[in-house]
């Protein structure tokens, strides 16, 4: 057999009995059920389920089934809409676990393998390449979700929540959407911001974050740029739109301008920046640097807003 097929044989038996699928009820005020379904992978051996929100939400009941066909009753423990993430948890112990890689070692073209139930097909394998990284992704509802990770990998409804892992095995996303009539553009959220919330989710059941309203793409700093101004940091922001009636609308910030530190501290990554906006950093004044046709800019403030 060839070094690809067996990379992606070895890579998916390492976490395939992690793997769920969820099936959720709904009950409308008409007593009529709606049922649905998605994926979801466990993190740790309690039961401990990472998903996505949209899978979940408002859902009156919760399943998890496992590879070998056995279900187990599962309920929320908590869910973050603004970043479509969810933890579910089952009873039980001694459950086998997913491992999670270090996503800021990700590459652009590096494999990617998809594990889910897409339209109800259990554990469904599909694979590609990684295309982009850092991408901040708009969904029809308004939402934004920052720190996503596009591949061209295939995905379907009944994907999402599912992971996205490396040749190793390891899981570097959570699938979260694809764009409607686009072909090979499909999202993960990255797996360091997901670790990031948890402890907030298991805690308090949802996140409380400081917003500021800007559509980011995670870049690779120009070399020269990094020697005329004796940059430590190789990585940069470029901010790609605005929110509307947000507080970077309402500052001096620009499509276009390329953030570079916060408080003078460097900002290498969107999970560095998130880490900054905690909610401790509404109403308090943050000085960014920023990289603005050619020159840099050092005047440029902003307060952050409680993000609803």
């Amino acid at each position: 057999m060839d070094a690809y097929s067996n990379t992606i044989i070895t890579a998916v038996d390492k976490i395939k009995n992690a793997v769920v699928k969820i099936d959720i009820r709904r009950k409308s005020r008409r007593r009529q059920e709606q049922n649905g379904s998605g994926s979801g992978f466990i993190f740790s051996s309690d039961g401990m389920i990472f998903t996505n929100s949209h899978v979940v939400n408002g859902a009156d009941e919760i399943a998890a089934t496992f590879l070998d066909g056995s279900t187990e009753t599962a309920y929320l423990v908590g869910e973050d809409p603004n970043s479509d993430l969810a933890i579910i948890k089952t009873s039980g112990s001694n459950f086998s676990v997913a491992s999670l890689a270090n996503s800021d070692h990700l590459q652009i073209g590096q494999l990617a393998i998809a594990i889910g139930n897409p339209l109800g097909y259990q554990h469904t394998i599909t694979a590609g390449v990684v295309s982009a990284l850092g991408r901040t992704l708009r969904l029809g509802n308004g939402v934004t979700i920052d720190n996503v990770i596009q591949t061209d990998v295939a995905l379907n409804p009944g994907n999402s929540g599912g992971p996205m892992i490396d040749g190793n095995g390891e899981v570097f996303g959570i699938n979260t959407a694809t764009l409607r009539g686009a072909n090979g553009l499909s999202f993960s959220l990255d797996i360091n911001l997901a670790k990031a919330l948890a402890s907030d989710l298991i805690k308090y059941g949802k996140i409380r974050r400081a917003h500021i309203g800007v559509m980011l793409q995670e870049i690779q700093l120009n070399q020269r740029v990094i020697n005329v101004f004796q940059l430590e940091s190789t990585k940069g922001l470029l901010i790609t739109d605005l929110l509307e009636n947000s507080p970077a609308f309402h500052s001096n910030l620009q499509k276009g301008d390329i953030l570079l530190q916060v408080n003078d501290s460097d900002i290498n990554s969107i999970n560095d920046l998130f880490q900054r906006l905690r909610v401790d950093a509404i109403g308090k004044a943050l000085k960014l640097t920023v990289l603005r046709s050619g020159k840099l800019k050092e005047d440029v403030y902003i307060i952050p807003v409680l993000k609803n």
